[in-house]
């Protein structure tokens, strides 16, 4: 028999996803460590935005810093005439909030503190099964053991398996929270998505498109981002950088305090994991971003509980299950039948979007927010069912222009594999 202690569940992984499932874990009274190569507690670098309808349902609305109801995109061509109709915005009549970053983290936290989750450092580099035990080495030489390894280190993941699908695309961003010579939105909006393009040549235009996506913060600070939907590969942070600032200077804006600079890029089409591998994933190693919106977190609030109900119960019915057992019990709960089926149709939506000119962009998502509300929201909000999901494609197709009806019907590249996933999930 090995001497080295040995947990419940090793999550490995400082992040959102790692603190969330830690913490679910542990209040079902199992031993949970955390491996992390950083210290949990270090600020996280990056915002977090969610539906307020979202955070509502889960009783958190306490976690936001900002929440805005002046909530709208712009998705015309732009001129310099303010009078164009192309300057009006969509209205989306909801709204959007944005997480103190440190209260959500503290929230996580806490919870993991007071249910006994042990905090390890180190580097993950090999994990074997047997004996009913993982057994984790770190780069150090130290060894983990524990009945299941779960796995949220990120979408680069350290133990995940998954199919190579071909190139993954890359929503990419950059942004400036700061102070600027005049307001880059107007007092109290938000903006979701500014396709608007009259900063860039024609020939720029041909380009990959890219949107702002931007917010007053109040007291005279707002945060811009310049953003790339998803490609493959992703559009440089050089580029962003150039865009936002054209397009703030087009619009007589200058950036005059910067108090933080925001670099996103994380995968949008990922593949679903291998899941009759006997390790679990959660986060981005589990391909849990929305490959429609790029948003997670309401989704690690939403499916963390019921995934470790599934490990609890597993755990609890047979004692002398093996890690695989154990792994198959959260994959299950994780990426259910009707869940892999909505992202393998998020992915099919994906591919065709990511083929289409700006002009494509901007029409097809002026018709996406012309939908009933309920139905745009429960396709962003990944809260939609598969058929309900299916009668939002299919309306938006029928009051769609022909440009984007043309779009939607070419088959270019991976739609077919994708299409017939539907049908047939990963791990049915």
């Amino acid at each position: 028999m090995s001497d080295v202690p040995v947990s419940d569940v090793l999550v490995v992984g400082g992040g959102p996803a790692a603190l969330a499932i830690a913490a679910e874990l542990a209040e079902r009274q199992l031993q949970v460590a955390v491996l992390a190569a950083a210290d949990p507690r270090d600020p996280w670098p990056n915002t977090y935005g969610i539906w307020g309808d979202e955070v509502d349902a889960l009783g958190l609305g306490h976690l936001l810093e900002h929440r805005w109801s002046h909530t709208c995109s712009y998705f015309g061509s732009g001129s310099s005439d303010p009078a164009d109709p192309a300057n009006s915005p969509t209205r989306h009549g909801r709204d959007y909030g944005l997480f103190d970053k440190t209260r959500l983290q503290q929230f996580w936290l806490g919870r993991c503190e007071a249910a006994g989750v042990q905090w390890l450092r180190g580097l993950a580099q090999e994990l074997s099964h047997g004996g009913g035990r993982s057994r984790l080495t770190c780069t150090d030489g130290a060894v983990l053991e524990a009945r299941l390894v779960v796995d949220a280190s990120g979408h680069q993941a350290v133990f995940v398996q998954r199919p190579d699908r071909g190139p993954v695309a890359g929503q990419a961003a950059y942004g400036v929270v700061g102070r600027f010579s005049a307001p880059p939105v107007e007092p109290g909006q938000f903006v979701l998505m500014d396709y608007r393009a009259d900063h860039l040549s024609a020939a720029e235009r041909q380009e990959p498109p890219t949107f702002l996506y931007a917010m007053d913060l109040g007291e005279g600070r707002f945060f811009v981002e310049e953003t790339s939907l998803a490609l493959a590969p992703p559009v440089p942070y050089d580029t962003l950088r150039s865009r936002l600032q054209r397009r703030l200077a087009h619009r007589g804006v200058a950036i005059e305090q910067v108090e933080h600079e925001e670099f996103c890029l994380f995968p949008m089409n990922l593949p679903l994991p291998d899941l009759d591998q006997p390790v679990l994933g959660f986060g981005g190693a589990a391909a849990m971003v929305h490959p429609a919106s790029g948003y997670m977190v309401g989704s690690l609030l939403r499916r963390a509980p019921g995934v470790a109900d599934a490990v609890a119960a597993a755990l609890e019915a047979d004692p002398a299950a093996s890690p695989a057992q154990l792994a198959q019990a959260g994959w299950q709960a994780l990426w259910s039948l009707e869940l892999r089926r909505k992202h393998a149709l998020y992915q099919f939506g994906l591919e065709k979007l990511m083929r289409f000119s700006e002009s494509q962009l901007r029409a097809h998502f002026a018709t996406f927010f012309a939908l009933p509300d309920a139905q745009w929201y429960g396709f962003l909000a990944n809260t939609a069912s598969v058929p309900e999901l299916v009668a939002a494609m299919v309306r938006l197709f029928a009051t769609a222009p022909w440009s984007v009806k043309a779009g939607l019907m070419a088959m270019q590249g991976r739609e077919l594999a994708l299409g017939l996933r539907l049908a047939w999930p990963v791990g049915s």
